[in-house]
């Protein structure tokens, strides 16, 4: 049996000492290429670049895409001046994932997005996001947990119709969380597919059902037996990989 090529999208981390300080290297956390392998795929870093004639031949030559987690997404893409509270910021690379994302969905790749990844979806698609959960007026919940990242904190509730419910095979379950931004405006061609208790939207998906957005971490909860079902989510990207 051939196992799909699963393309996780990198992003850059620069040297803050050793021998080369401010140099620049591509990468993603291990937990994400451990979680395709886990699930039976074939993991390939799609390293940042900007140039979009090579991002159109590294999706290619893969048959499944996961935008990973990172830096805030820069908020002129949904029309708004950067507030106080906003973290780092990088166009370049909200370019680059939403080039990969605008690709996939023409060739039919399904999507799985994870964190920043389900911002990009929803700021792509002409969704908005809070710049910090600070902003919201509603009582929010902690969305930063801060510590052991395959614990999971706060509960998710998915709609029992969903594209997402169907592949978790749950409607509640509790998920980890570290983001300090939220979704705001919901894109008007997305379905928001999961909610925490405090009204945050955490899940999206699209009306075929082959792009999936999470904001919580599924990759770092891959190995919690008590979570298992967490790796539905791989699975369905591998599964349906074209």
């Amino acid at each position: 049996m051939t196992r799909p090529i699963i393309g996780i999208s990198g992003s850059v981390i620069i040297d803050d000492g050793g021998i080369f300080p401010g140099y620049h290297r591509s990468y993603v956390n291990e937990d994400y290429v451990d979680s395709v392998v886990q699930n039976g795929g074939v993991p390939y870093i799609i390293p940042f670049t900007e140039n979009d004639e090579v991002v159109k031949a590294q999706l290619d030559n893969v048959q499944g895409l996961i935008l990973s987690g990172g830096h805030d997404v820069d908020p002129h893409q949904y029309g708004e001046e950067p507030l106080q509270k906003i973290g780092a910021t990088w166009p370049a690379r909200d370019h680059f994932d939403m080039r990969l994302l605008k690709l996939a969905e023409e060739n039919g790749i399904p999507v799985l997005g994870i964190c920043r990844g389900a911002q990009i979806i929803n700021v792509a698609h002409g969704g908005t996001l809070y710049q910090d959960l600070s902003y919201r007026k509603e009582l929010t919940l902690k969305h930063m947990q801060g510590h052991t990242p395959d614990l999971p904190t706060h509960g998710m509730k998915a709609k029992a119709d969903s594209k997402l419910a169907q592949i978790l095979g749950k409607t509640e379950f509790k998920v980890n969380s570290f983001h300090h931004q939220l979704i705001k405006d919901v894109a008007p061609d997305l379905i928001a597919s999961a909610k925490a208790p405090d009204g945050v939207v955490e899940g999206l998906e699209n009306k075929a059902g082959n792009v999936i957005a999470v904001q919580w971490h599924p990759e770092m909860l891959h190995r919690n037996p008590d979570v298992a079902f967490m790796n539905n989510l791989f699975k369905f990207v591998i599964d349906n990989a074209k």
